[in-house]
């Protein structure tokens, strides 16, 4: 399908982003990668009267390394994510999250904002980022403000930007030494969406588990955290991993749909966190 006819306007900075906001209210969409927002407009689910393009700002292009976190600007590409030397040495599985985002093509224009933004359940890198702790930080009108990822995630594609509000960095806490990670995703086909996916970061105390952090891809409206499976993995030694990733599934509300029912997802769930959780353990 065609979308419906809009305007274009080429955001120049931040503050010319929101000005444009500001003076077309909920009728203005941004635009960074594209990925989520044109299929949507095609499909004309939404239908805005001004597309903002963030793409030239360059200033929210980079990976700096703030001492005890990573500071990532929104228009970060997912391959720049995946290949740079920093987020792979002091946070791998952010890095290796980034690098199943699509196919090549959708890494290259994509951006890591623009993912968080759109606010999907079964994006990879939401999870990922909820196991990490990280937090956004989130620029309007009145200011500029400190999101926590739990916080973000409001529902459905709903987020806790307001319509005058650009998110304009992730801030990632780095992996400490003997810190494990994960990242299972089960896909019908190489490049789709994740049925279900788990990220696991997991803090080993001699060879067993210290904590674990477990975020949920696709098991639910939001991202989640298996809180129930982090409870029972604490102190857990190797062999009784896999009795405690059993309460995976708790609190959770997947839905059934073409690619699988919600009890085939919430088995998915249980399987995928053991995996998860092994491989950290074994990292």
């Amino acid at each position: 399908m065609i979308p419906v006819a809009f305007d274009y306007e080429v955001a120049e900075s931040v503050d010319h982003a929101l000005e444009l906001l500001g003076q077309h209210g909920d009728e203005a969409k941004l635009l960074a990668g594209g990925h989520s927002l044109l299929p949507i407009m095609k499909l004309r689910l939404a239908a805005p009267a001004l597309l903002v393009d963030l793409g030239r700002i360059t200033d929210l292009n980079y990976v700096r390394d703030e001492g005890d976190h990573l500071a990532i600007g929104a228009m970060t590409r997912h391959t720049d994510v995946e290949r740079n030397p920093i987020v792979q040495e002091h946070c791998g599985l952010l890095s290796y999250t980034a690098s199943l985002v699509g196919d090549s093509q959708v890494r290259h224009r994509g951006t890591i904002g623009g993912s968080l933004a759109h606010a999907d359940a079964a994006s990879d890198l939401p999870s990922a980022l909820m196991a990490l702790d990280a937090s956004f930080v989130v620029k309007g009108s009145s200011g500029e403000r400190s999101v926590a990822v739990g916080d973000f995630f409001k529902d459905y594609l709903m987020s806790d930007l307001a319509e005058d509000e650009i998110l304009t960095e992730v801030r990632v806490p780095k992996l400490s030494a003997g810190t494990g990670w994960s990242y299972q995703k089960f896909t019908r086909r190489l490049m789709d969406w994740a049925v279900v996916g788990v990220a696991a970061v997991v803090e080993k105390s001699n060879g067993s588990v210290g904590t674990a952090r477990i975020g949920l891809t696709n098991m639910g409206s939001t991202p989640l955290r298996a809180t129930a499976a982090e409870s029972a993995l604490s102190g857990a030694d190797p062999g009784s991993v896999a009795e405690a990733s059993n309460s995976a599934d708790e609190g959770t509300s997947p839905s059934s749909d073409i690619a699988a029912s919600d009890e085939y997802r919430r088995h998915l769930a249980r399987v995928l966190t053991k995996r998860a959780v092994e491989e950290a353990l074994s990292r």
